[in-house]
């Protein structure tokens, strides 16, 4: 239960490293709108779009020079140093962008923060030392003055360092490219998605690129190289025909919201599951990135969710043969692949001994954590001795998956008559202190801990159908 004297988690590197994916995914995806209609925008109206016209082609440009690197600065800033911090971050990010000459995503990405922190350590300091009547004089002099500052920094330092990091890691992928290796990109991407680090890779990495990309070609393969549907979808068709028990019956459930609704996290469990199947995963995606670069396709920007009706949405003109061939293509040789792997599997344990067995290791888990970390983190089995009124679901980006598992937990809660326990979902670092119990996958456990040490966690493998969600709910029954 609940341990009021825990210390506050170190965490390991993986979860920091997934903490940090989390940080730039929630600084790109609240601006999605915005790429998205810069990439509708993009497919019309460039000299190679569906309606070419000079006149609104030309907002493309302005757009992903200024626009979307000032929403992503702002939004950063925010995160960090609320208003006045939002306001610093877009000051700092326009000495980017005029610095510069290419578009700045990068740059913006650590400026917004940057500018954020520096006037929340500001305030921190100057709070108590302002004169009474000198309020206002002083908070707008100290961010014009920091700004000011900003901007040049960002202009002199910031920008040139990171034009040649972006040089660099342009050079790397274009040679991938060149040499016909861009295939192997997927050994990084697929294990990193099964961790939960691939809002790393692809939102840090991939979408400046693939923008950066758009600008000159109209669209970009980058976009597609960790976002294709086709392996999740292939790997979920063996689960269904070859797969045992629990996972068979599962799979079908997840496909749809997998493919249709461009939740991949739905599969992480069934590769954690049997992890040899990463093996189909990675086949599935080689095979896509190879398929795509044959046929010389690409997007026009970064499809969030991604699936297939993102896809579709954000393919240019004369490239849906090469997409739809890419996402059919990545599933086939990832269903031949993964079916192969479940059907050469002779283990006399079932699926249901596979999941206690990982229901057993979690809760070691979990238990060597409380150790290690301090933290409070109860099993699903405790009793509950005091009243729940709110639990969080909570996963990386705070969308996807978290809101599945609340949404299913809360029609669960109400077939039960306990609707008044109220259920959320939010990313890990935004879970309010008063909820009760929090609810994540097990993967991303010891980075709720590092954010809430003194919480209730309460670990799942399966958003779908998950034997400690069942214990909660026959616990919640019984308190």
């Amino acid at each position: 239960m609940m341990n009021t004297g825990a210390k506050k988690s170190k965490g390991s590197n993986r979860a920091k490293v997934q903490a940090f994916g989390g940080f730039l995914t929630n600084m790109v995806l609240p601006n999605i709108g915005a790429f998205i209609a810069w990439g509708i925008l993009t497919a019309l109206f460039i000299p190679t779009g569906w309606f070419p016209n000079e006149e609104l082609g030309a907002i493309v440009g302005p757009a992903i020079t200024y626009l979307l690197p000032l929403l992503l600065a702002h939004t950063g800033g925010y995160m960090v140093g609320g208003k006045r911090g939002a306001v610093m971050g877009t000051i700092g990010a326009i000495g980017l962008i005029v610095g510069s000459e290419i578009p700045m995503f990068l740059g913006a990405m650590v400026i917004g923060p940057l500018g954020g922190w520096l006037i929340k350590k500001t305030d921190e300091v100057i709070v108590d030392r302002i004169p009474a009547g000198f309020e206002m004089v002083v908070n707008n002099f100290s961010i014009g003055i920091l700004g000011f500052l900003l901007m040049m920094f960002s202009f002199f330092v910031i920008g040139p360092i990171i034009v040649v990091a972006n040089n660099f890691v342009t050079a790397a992928i274009e040679a991938l490219v060149s040499t016909g290796f861009l295939p192997l990109l997927s050994l990084i991407n697929e294990p990193a998605k099964v961790l939960f680090l691939n809002n790393v890779i692809d939102q840090g990495i991939y979408y400046p690129l693939g923008l950066q990309e758009t600008l000159e070609a109209g669209k970009s393969i980058y976009f597609t190289v960790a976002s294709n549907p086709g392996p999740g979808l292939g790997l979920l068709l063996a689960f269904t025909f070859f797969g045992k028990k629990v996972a068979r019956r599962t799979a079908p459930g997840a496909i749809i919201i997998h493919f249709f609704g461009g939740i991949h996290e739905l599969y992480f469990p069934y590769v954690l599951m049997k992890p040899i199947t990463i093996l189909g995963m990675i086949a599935g995606g080689m095979s896509g990135i190879l398929t795509f670069q044959l046929f010389g396709a690409g997007l026009v920007a970064g499809p969030s969710p991604g699936s297939i009706f993102a896809y579709l949405a954000l393919t240019p003109r004369g490239n849906f043969i090469g997409i739809i061939a890419g996402v059919l293509v990545a599933t086939v040789v990832s269903f031949l692949v993964t079916a192969a792997l479940l059907k050469a599997d002779k283990s006399t344990e079932t699926e249901d001994d596979e999941f206690e067995a990982s229901v057993e290791r979690s809760k070691k888990m979990k238990t060597e954590g409380k150790e290690l970390y301090g933290a409070g983190t109860a099993t699903a089995t405790a009793t509950i001795d005091q009243p729940v009124n709110k639990i969080a679901f909570a996963c990386d980006a705070g969308l996807g998956s978290s809101a599945l598992g609340a949404t299913t937990f809360k029609k669960r809660l109400k077939k039960a008559d306990m609707d008044e326990i109220e259920v959320k979902n939010y990313r890990i670092e935004d879970v309010p202190e008063d909820s009760d119990i929090i609810v994540v996958h097990k993967n991303l456990a010891e980075r709720a801990r590092m954010k809430h040490p003194d919480a209730r966690i309460v670990t799942i493998e399966n958003y779908i159908e998950d034997s400690n969600l069942q214990d909660l709910l026959k616990e919640l029954k019984k308190g």
